[in-house]
C-alpha cells in the first residue's frame, strides 16, 4: 500500500530547496516530490522554475516527458505493467485487458474506488519470465490472469 503526505506547500518547497544545487536538479526534485506526495502537483510547476530560473514551459516539458511522474495522486496500490517486446510476445496486452476490467481502470488512470492505478512500463528487467507487473514496488514473473486475480484479492481484497 502507497503511504503518501497530503499536498503541502511548504513541504515542496523545502524539498526544492534542498535539492537545488544539484546537477540536473530538474529530474531530483522531481522524484523527491512524487516520493513524499505520490505524484507532482501542478503547483510545483512554477515552485520549481522559479527555484531553477527556468520557464514553466520547461519544467511542465520534463514532467510531461517522463512515464513515471504522476500529476494526480495514485490510488492506494500502484500496478505496473510491463508492456516490452518481451512481455507483449508472452501476451501482455490480453492479461492488460484483463487488468483493466478486474480493477475497473485503464492504464495511466486510477479505479474509481481508489484502490488502485494501473501503469504501463516499457520493461521491468524481467524478461525470461514475462509477462512480467510490480505491485507497489514487488516484482511478480509469468503473469496470468488468474494469477492477478489471486494477487488482487490478496491485495485489495474482494472477489
Amino acid at each position: 500500500m502507497q503511504n503518501h503526505t497530503p499536498w503541502q506547500p511548504e513541504i515542496a518547497k523545502a524539498l526544492i530547496a534542498e535539492r537545488r544545487a544539484l546537477p540536473g536538479a530538474v529530474i531530483p526534485i522531481l522524484h523527491a516530490l512524487q516520493d513524499r506526495f505520490g505524484y507532482v502537483d501542478k503547483e510545483a510547476v512554477p515552485m520549481i522554475a522559479e527555484a531553477l530560473n527556468l520557464t514553466r514551459a520547461e519544467v511542465h516539458g520534463v514532467v510531461t516527458f517522463y512515464h513515471d511522474f504522476r500529476g494526480a495522486p495514485p490510488g492506494r496500490h500502484v500496478v505496473k505493467v510491463c508492456r516490452a517486446e518481451s512481455c507483449q510476445s508472452m501476451g501482455c496486452d490480453s492479461l492488460i485487458a484483463h487488468i483493466e476490467k478486474k480493477v475497473g481502470a485503464s492504464l495511466k488512470h486510477t479505479a474509481g474506488d481508489g484502490s488502485v492505478t494501473l501503469e504501463p512500463v516499457y520493461c521491468l528487467g524481467n524478461c525470461a519470465l514475462s509477462p512480467a507487473l510490480m505491485w507497489n514496488g514487488d516484482l511478480y514473473g509469468k503473469m496470468t490472469p488468474q494469477k492477478f486475480d489471486r494477487l488482487h484479492k490478496a491485495k485489495v481484497g474482494g472477489s
